[in-house]
């Protein structure tokens, strides 16, 4: 019923930026707060950012404050990532999630993830 799909990832240098989108299907993309994650081979799902339903107040990972901005458009039922001055530890496969209920850093809360688009950091 719900989908999530991801999209702009790739391969880029260290230091430049690229934005991920993530598409939600349905009605209800406006009720659900809305998160990104990443998890890199061999290691734990990590929490990235997150963004309230309406889009008022986010949340970051330490390791992306000043670096990476979470946003999205109600009105295009689509959250973006936009990830600045990246490193080759951002190197991960990213994911969206979303729950109507919960607001948080816990992947364990989110009910709705998307398949996840692969970035890639040069050095």
């Amino acid at each position: 019923q719900v989908q999530l799909v991801e999209s702009g990832g790739g391969l880029v240098q260290a230091g430049g930026s690229l934005r991920l989108s993530c598409a939600a299907s349905g009605r209800t993309f406006g009720t659900r707060n809305m998160g990104w994650f990443r998890q890199a081979p061999g290691k734990e799902r990590d929490f990235v950012a997150a963004v309230t339903n309406s889009g008022g107040s986010t949340i970051y990972a330490d390791s992306v404050k000043g670096r990476f901005t979470i946003s999205r458009d109600n009105a295009k039922n689509t959250v973006y990532l936009q990830m600045n001055s990246l490193k080759p530890e951002d190197t991960a496969v990213y994911y969206c999630a979303g729950s109507q209920f919960y607001f948080g850093r816990s992947y364990q809360s989110y009910p709705v993830w998307g398949q996840g688009t692969q970035v890639t950091v040069s050095s």
